[in-house]
């Protein structure tokens, strides 16, 4: 390396630019030498840095290029949907509703077999390999989140979809909770399921998770039966190792704490844009055990919306436990106090 520095003309600023790299002449890691700044940033750069940086890369495009994991997966996608869905809606930023919504699309009609089937991984133009749990459990929370933010009714009939996927290719019967692969999946051994929450959340915990939020926006106990069953089945283990099944926690969270189910209905002759300060209130603060729907006068899904009428020429929101509601108001200030 010093070799190499010296080539570029630097001299006497090699030095300092190898102690920058953490460079020893007995070696940093087993007698050799793994380049990494010593004072972890970019901030403080010696003389002659930027012709060192350009030499080191210069001896480095000779070696073979380490080989690049630039594959899509369902399930991190799916993760990312939901965290800018959420974020957007929250920020009122459509940048990230637009890129939620653009990858929810991507994952929805190029991750798909000829049967319709959801898939694992996708490169290089093509998708591939049969989809896991965790990649149906992650979808379906990403599609309701996507649904949440934009009151589209193709992201929850999607996920819908993608919910009866699940329980018939993954679902236990005989013993509560989801099989890490499916029943048309090749044949192994035997089938496992994933439980631990490390170091992203197991299928297990967001499939109950979904589920139930899916229960508390149809009103579908068949929904929150399935989740249920994951809540019984990992119950006990949660209780004696609660930091190794987190997010099952916040399933259970959501199951055992009264959920509010909102429903926002704009005038039939409104737009998206009818519900707004109604919807900004719902999302002033952090509102874990509560599901949103919203439409104009007239919807019929989510079931949440069914039978719901506006507030004449303005919208109303409906504030309900188990589609028992209150009485509908108008006005951002109810609604607040309603949900406070």
């Amino acid at each position: 390396m010093l070799e190499v520095l010296d080539g570029a003309g630097l001299g006497s600023e090699a030095e300092e630019i190898l102690a920058h790299l953490g460079v020893t002449e007995p070696g940093n890691w087993e007698g050799t030498n793994v380049l990494n700044l010593r004072d972890g940033s970019w901030s403080q750069r010696p003389p002659g840095w930027e012709r060192a940086r350009a030499a080191l890369l210069d001896r480095r495009a000779d070696r073979v290029r380490p080989g690049l994991d630039d594959k899509r997966l369902t399930s991190w996608n799916a993760l990312m949907i939901a965290a800018l869905a959420e974020s957007g809606a929250s920020l009122r930023e459509p940048r990230y509703l637009d890129a939620a919504s653009a990858c929810g699309e991507f994952l929805l009609e190029g991750m798909r077999d000829a049967e319709g089937r959801l898939l694992r991984s996708y490169n290089r133009g093509r998708a591939h390999l049969n989809a896991y749990l965790e990649d149906h459990a992650f979808l379906i929370e990403a599609l309701l989140a996507l649904y949440e933010a934009t009151f589209e009714p193709r992201w929850y009939e999607a996920a819908r979809e993608t919910a009866e996927s699940m329980i018939e290719r993954f679902g236990d019967e005989a013993r509560g909770g989801f099989f890490t692969t499916s029943d048309d999946h090749e044949q192994l051994i035997a089938r496992r399921k994933d439980l631990d929450d490390h170091p992203i959340p197991s299928g297990n915990a967001s499939a109950a998770l979904g589920l139930l939020r899916l229960e508390a926006l149809s009103g579908d106990r068949r929904w929150g039966e399935w989740g249920e069953g994951v809540l019984r089945l990992l119950a006990g283990p949660a209780e004696q190792h609660p930091q190794a099944l987190a997010y099952l926690l916040t399933a259970i969270d959501f199951h055992l704490s009264p959920t509010r189910e909102v429903a926002l209905i704009g005038p039939a002759t409104g737009d998206r844009n009818s519900t707004a300060e109604l919807e900004a209130a719902v999302r002033a603060r952090y509102r874990p055990h509560l599901v949103l729907a919203g439409g104009v006068e007239g919807s019929a899904e989510p079931a949440l919306l069914t039978n719901r009428a506006a507030a004449g020429d303005a919208a109303a929101a409906y504030v309900c436990e188990r589609f028992t509601c209150k009485a509908p108001v108008s006005t951002p200030e109810a609604l607040r106090a309603l949900l406070d």
